[in-house]
Formats: C-alpha cells, sequence, structure tokens
C-alpha cells in the first residue's frame, strides 16, 4: 500500500512533464510558422588557399549552401561572417596556419526558386557578422524578421532556432530546441548554447518563446597568442549574438555597388565601427 502514492506521484511528475513538453512543442511551431520563410539559403562559391609550416596548397574552389536570416524586405540579408568567408576565423584560432579565402559567387535562394545575385555589403568581425545585399532590387518584398521585437534569455531557457537543411534534405525549414548554457557579459554580452548535436546551423536565428528574436548563431574566436594550432579548439566556440547589435550593424550597411567581394575602401564591402 505505501508504493501507491509513490506511483501517483510518478504519475503526475510524468503527466506535467508530457504538459510542459507539448506547450514547448506548440509554442516553437507557431515561431516555425511564422518566421520559417525569413530564414534563407545563401548559395556561395568560395575559392580557398591554405598555408603553413613553409607550405601551401593549390586555391580550391567549393560551392557552400549557407543559412541566412532576411531582416528587411528590401533582401538585406545576415549570415556569419565565418560561414562565407572563414580566413578571419583560422587566423583568431591559430597562427601556425593562414586561410585566404576570395568570394566568387554569392545568391540568395528563394522557394520559388528563384536566385538573387547578392554581394557583401558589409563585415562586422568582431560580431562574426556578414551583410548581404541582392545586386537588384526583388520583385516583390521579402518576408524578414522584425529585429525591433527582442528577447533576453538567461541559463537553461529554451530557444527555438530556425534553420535550411541542405540540399540533400531538398533545402526544406527546420527548427530546434536548444538550451542557453551560459551568458557571457564581457566584454559585450553573448549567449551560449548547449553544444548537443542539433540541425542548427551557423547563421540560424534564435527566438524565445514569446515569439521574439534573440539573436543569430555565430562563432566566437579569441587571439591565438602562444596556443598552439594543436589546442586550436580552446580558441572559438558558438555563441548567439544578441539581436539588438545585428540591428545596429544593419543601420550601417550601405546599399549594394554590383562589384561583389571587393575589399573594404575600394568601392565594395565595409568593415562596421566598433559597436560599443
Amino acid at each position: 500500500m505505501k508504493s501507491i502514492p509513490n506511483l501517483l506521484a510518478a504519475a503526475l511528475t510524468f503527466f506535467a512533464a508530457t504538459c510542459l513538453a507539448d506547450e514547448l512543442s506548440d509554442k516553437g511551431r507557431d515561431i516555425f510558422k511564422k518566421n520559417q520563410h525569413a530564414v534563407v539559403t545563401v548559395q556561395a562559391v568560395l575559392k580557398t588557399t591554405y598555408s603553413g609550416n613553409g607550405r601551401s596548397s593549390n586555391p580550391s574552389e567549393s560551392k557552400q549552401d549557407l543559412t541566412g536570416a532576411v531582416i528587411d524586405p528590401s533582401g538585406l540579408t545576415v549570415l556569419a561572417l565565418s560561414a562565407v568567408d572563414p580566413a578571419e576565423l583560422y587566423h583568431r584560432m591559430s597562427d601556425e596556419y593562414k586561410i585566404e579565402t576570395q568570394i566568387n559567387d554569392l545568391k540568395i535562394l528563394l522557394d520559388d526558386g528563384t536566385e538573387l545575385p547578392a554581394e557583401i555589403v558589409l563585415r562586422d568581425k568582431d560580431l562574426d557578422l556578414a551583410f548581404i545585399r541582392p545586386k537588384t532590387k526583388p520583385s516583390s518584398p521579402m518576408a524578414a524578421l522584425d529585429l525591433s521585437a527582442t528577447a533576453a534569455v538567461d541559463v537553461l531557457d529554451p530557444v527555438i532556432a530556425l534553420n535550411r537543411l541542405n540540399r540533400a534534405a531538398g533545402r526544406a525549414y527546420s527548427a530546434s530546441i536548444e538550451r542557453i548554457d551560459a551568458v557571457m557579459r564581457k566584454p559585450r554580452t553573448f549567449y551560449i548554447p548547449g553544444a548537443g548535436a542539433s540541425s542548427t546551423a551557423l547563421g540560424s536565428p534564435a527566438f524565445a518563446l514569446n515569439g521574439n528574436i534573440v539573436g543569430l548563431f555565430v562563432m566566437r574566436a579569441v587571439s591565438a597568442g602562444d596556443v598552439s594550432g594543436r589546442n586550436a579548439r580552446e580558441n572559438y566556440t558558438v555563441v548567439i549574438v544578441p539581436a539588438e547589435d545585428i540591428a545596429k550593424g544593419a543601420k550601417q550597411a550601405p546599399e549594394a555597388k554590383g562589384d561583389a567581394d571587393k575589399p573594404a575602401g575600394a568601392g565594395g564591402d565595409k568593415d562596421a565601427k566598433e559597436q560599443k
């Protein structure tokens, strides 16, 4: 007879956990349906050269599908700079190796099969953000995220991450539930997500359960210093950069010039001014 209260308590606990999981799924699906079309595939053709230890590789060209978030109906899109141009990230991670990247082609892929040639108009190396614009104005306004409705999160809070899968998965929209493991406050705020495997990719936007945007998944890297390349993993981690910082960067993004991947100061993209 003594086991009955224990069984009842276990049943109630299971019921409460099931209800909580259902509520989380319901809210996540609502966020997914509202915002999925503002998440796009950005196709990049990269020419890459590696060098280190007195050796250098021959240039190699690759086509990659990256995830971006449209933040203005004009087509202004933000993605992780380390995904589209990893040279700066590699430089910070290790002093032993050098990578040079040239972006030979950049396109925003829409649901209806439309390919919008695009160019990087602004780079923020500190926040690992690249802002891109279509070279020509889209024929109709694009679905965009609302950066004016933001949310802050704390340790162990769940967030909903939206992504576009790869070509093998039909570039389908996907959603993942992530947890915040830590919050970095200095020198600026970053949210540190858990390291568990999921479909979330760099460039995926993250949302609080109230539907407001938290930020974007990017890579944070620190100076290699005296750390050797063998310990390079100590120098980087995935973070969520707050939406407020993305909005500040978006205000600095110039119009497209039609000259893709020119260096800053030469009529091409620009570097963002450091945001305090």
